[in-house]
């Protein structure tokens, strides 16, 4: 198994471009991410990436491919965010990326722009491409949410969205990708 990028852009993602944080330095911005979106009651919002293929290219290949794939993945997403984001692995087969000053609708529009970069990344298995299978979750902070807390909305966002093949939900009714009900 290998991953490809059907990206055509001439942009691609430069080793090193993003620094990828640990699980302990993404808790510690997240938390102090949260303590200023609390004290100046600014938005922020944080999308769980969550790549389902993974698991066989660790099978096949060994960890040292998986975390490179994993590395790549988040370099590539790099290319879709601002400066002052940031992306880290707060676990296994996940990305965060962290978007201070993003409410929900703009973490949506970064969300869906990290889709469509995703869908250009195959992996290769048996000698056959298939694409990432990629579930993203959207949560964006509100009052009394604690970094912990602000993290699980987004995973359990991100879950809610896996059984349908992946794609894009939120934390909150109503679920993005789907049309609102009649008015």
């Amino acid at each position: 198994m290998a991953a490809s990028d059907q990206d055509t852009k001439s942009e691609r993602p430069e080793a090193g471009a993003v620094a990828c944080l640990s699980e302990s330095a993404l808790r510690k911005r997240l938390a102090e991410e949260v303590s200023r979106a609390d004290r100046h009651g600014t938005p922020l919002s944080c999308l769980v990436v969550t790549i389902g293929n993974l698991e066989e290219l660790l099978r096949e290949h060994g960890s040292d491919l998986y975390e490179e794939t994993l590395l790549y993945i988040a370099r590539a997403l790099g290319s879709q965010v601002r400066d002052f984001d940031r992306i880290g692995m707060p676990a296994d087969g996940e990305l965060l990326l962290l978007l201070p000053g993003a409410d929900g609708p703009r973490g949506e529009i970064v969300a869906r722009r990290a889709l469509q970069r995703l869908r250009t990344i195959k992996v290769e298995s048996d000698g056959e491409r298939h694409p990432l299978s990629v579930s993203v979750g959207l949560a964006a902070w509100r009052e009394g949410l604690d970094g912990a807390e602000l993290l699980e909305l987004a995973r359990a966002a991100g879950r809610r969205d896996i059984g349908n093949g992946g794609g894009l939900a939120s934390s909150s009714p109503p679920a993005l990708g789907r049309p609102p009900g009649p008015a």
